[in-house]
């Protein structure tokens, strides 16, 4: 049986404990954010949408990794410095945690247990490898911004491609879906 996703004990950007069950009866949209990606524009985005879905009922929980090419360096106070400063992230900040190898977070774990196949895979990972970065587990977490879809019942609904923005279609409509039930 897999691992409860609303039980794993993770950390605020604070230092304070947290469960993703703290959102219980809300969509929640995981995203394993860094700072200095080619990616990291997508806050912008990840902020309009919450500002936009919020009182229906979505959070959007972002999970700062060093994982990726040392993109995320920072601590966790210089990581709240930079969403706040340079994109107004409002939405919750977590502590940094490993999304990948033999570190990583129970939470990533079970996140990619429950949904291994991304929608919108593709040309990402195509680009990726030119650059030698080629995952040996194709239900690896694949890059910075991959985004895990969480159903107002805790249950993990869809998985999006870090290349997948948050005003794509695809993501939308499954967000506006979930937001539904």
């Amino acid at each position: 049986m897999s691992t409860n996703i609303e039980t794993i004990a993770v950390n605020r950007n604070d230092g304070t404990p947290a469960t993703l069950g703290d959102y219980a009866g809300k969509v929640r949209l995981v995203v394993n954010v860094a700072s200095k990606c080619g990616l990291t524009p997508q806050y912008e985005g990840l902020e309009r949408l919450y500002e936009e879905k919020r009182a229906a009922g979505l959070e959007v929980l972002a999970f700062p990794a060093n994982n990726f090419k040392g993109q995320e360096p920072g601590t966790d106070a210089e990581i709240l410095d930079f969403c706040t400063t340079q994109y107004n992230v409002t939405f919750p900040l977590f502590a940094k945690l490993s999304a990948l190898g033999d570190d990583r977070h129970p939470l990533y774990t079970a996140l990619v247990e429950a949904q291994p196949e991304a929608i919108g895979e593709g040309p990402f990972r195509e680009r990726l490898k030119g650059f030698g970065v080629e995952r040996e587990n194709p239900a690896d977490v694949l890059w910075n911004f991959e985004k895990f879809l969480i159903g107002r019942n805790g249950q993990v609904v869809a998985r999006f491609s870090p290349d997948v923005k948050a005003d794509d279609p695809r993501l939308v409509a499954a967000i506006d879906a979930e937001l539904a039930k």
